[in-house]
């Protein structure tokens, strides 16, 4: 295929999916009962749209990939991974509309059908085959060949087994599956077996981006950082909201309706946070496969962990120092007082600056070991230049940072004499 028409193609699938996307919409607003249920109004709307919008960007990543680079097939994969995600959003809008408004549109329940197996290739593609063919396309080694057969032969497996097994379906339970062989009941225990090797094929994809990590260097290990990053970031922030609605439900006790549904609001949009994270992962693919600013990724990491270790210790500090100052002056004063908020918020402020030096040099110290160093060389060096005299010894001592800073093969000094063109060299 010629790049022009790689290009009319990517572009093309990637407009489909945009209008998939607005098709989406549509149907949203058609089917009320896929709507959010809470009181929340406009703002469980835009939580329910948030979906959209993060899963919109492997079609446009994939289009930009395969556009550039088409004999790459991550593009090809992110292109189809959003092609299906909208796919599975517009047949569940479908059929539950078509369900709840029996007789106004033809066929929901096989439509519900076909869906109820769908997501099977929809997660095995972003969670199999792009982490196994990520970066360049290839695998690994032929002896990761098995595993691709392997996860093939498993996605096909259980999207037939759930397509014909009987029984009410798992998207629309009160729909029995109009495919589904009566004959063959044991089709539903048999999903329940092959289920579990999705997952672990997930699990030996991943071993395999490790080891192709440890086994290369330079660029592909710049670009294994970036997808590792952005998966790590999703990881760290679901964590983080989870302990956050963890400990916003420790702190609040809702005692009427109004307070549980802004608990609930709360807890929404911290999980629409967590959700629009998600798009990270295409977009740091297509940083990575397309090379653009690419050795920014480490900087990108080393920021990333300075400031999250500061935020976390920042927070634990804050909220420590307002339970322990509470209590002093609840057993002094014998009740709560704002001087405690007050307190904390000062000393918060006070030590932001000491404690990012701290953990700047922490994490340069344990994951940047050879930058840290050579920045402790130059510091030592340029405190060696403003007092040495001796440009012979000057000359050594410079040749030798080089040497140890950046660990070239040779290094040489050559000095210009003022009077002619002759240079003493210095090795």
């Amino acid at each position: 295929m010629s790049y022009h028409a790689a290009a009319w193609l990517a572009w093309s699938l990637g407009a489909l999916s945009v209008a998939m996307f607005v098709a989406n919409v549509v149907l949203y607003f058609l089917a009320p009962s896929v709507q959010s249920t809470s009181h929340w109004g406009i703002a469980g709307t835009i939580s329910d749209m948030l979906v959209f919008v993060s899963f919109l960007a492997f079609p446009v990543v994939g289009a930009l990939i395969a556009s550039k680079r088409p004999h790459n097939p991550i593009g090809w994969i992110c292109l189809a991974e959003g092609l299906l995600w909208m796919l599975l959003y517009a047949f569940e809008y479908y059929s539950t509309y078509g369900v709840t408004q029996g007789g106004s549109v033809l066929f929901p329940e096989e439509i519900a059908a076909l869906n109820n197996w769908l997501w099977v290739p929809t997660v095995g593609l972003v969670g199999i085959y792009l982490i196994l063919l990520f970066p360049d396309g290839r695998l690994p080694s032929k002896r990761w060949r098995p595993l691709a057969w392997l996860s093939g032969a498993v996605i096909v497996l259980l999207s037939i087994t759930m397509f014909l097994a009987p029984g009410p379906l798992q998207n629309i339970e009160e729909v029995h599956n109009p495919f589904g062989l009566e004959a063959l009941s044991w089709l539903q225990d048999a999903v329940y077996l092959i289920l579990p090797l999705l997952p672990l094929c997930m699990l030996a994809s991943a071993a395999s981006l490790v080891m192709r990590y440890r086994r290369s260097g330079g660029e592909v290990r710049q670009q294994i950082k970036w997808i590792a990053f952005a998966a790590s970031f999703m990881g760290i922030l679901y964590l983080g909201i989870m302990s956050t609605g963890i400990l916003i439900s420790l702190l609040s006790a809702p005692q009427t309706p109004s307070d549980l549904g802004t608990q609930s609001l709360w807890g929404a949009l911290l999980e629409d946070v967590g959700v629009l994270s998600f798009a990270g992962v295409p977009i740091a693919i297509g940083f990575a496969v397309l090379k653009y600013r690419l050795y920014d990724i480490d900087l990108l990491i080393n920021r990333t962990l300075v400031y999250g270790a500061l935020t976390a210790t920042l927070v634990a500090l804050y909220v420590g120092s307002i339970v322990v100052l509470q209590g002093l002056l609840g057993a002094l004063i014998g009740q709560e007082s704002q001087l405690a908020i007050v307190a904390s918020t000062l000393a918060v402020a006070a030590l932001f600056n000491p404690l990012r030096h701290r953990i700047q040099s922490f994490i340069d110290r344990s994951f940047y070991r050879r930058r840290y160093d050579a920045r402790k060389t130059l510091e030592s060096f340029s405190s060696t230049l403003r007092d040495e005299t001796d440009l012979e010894a000057l000359s050594d001592d410079l040749v030798g940072v080089v040497k140890e800073t950046m660990q070239p093969a040779h290094a040489s000094l050559w000095l210009r004499s003022d009077s002619n063109s002759e240079g003493e060299q210095a090795d």
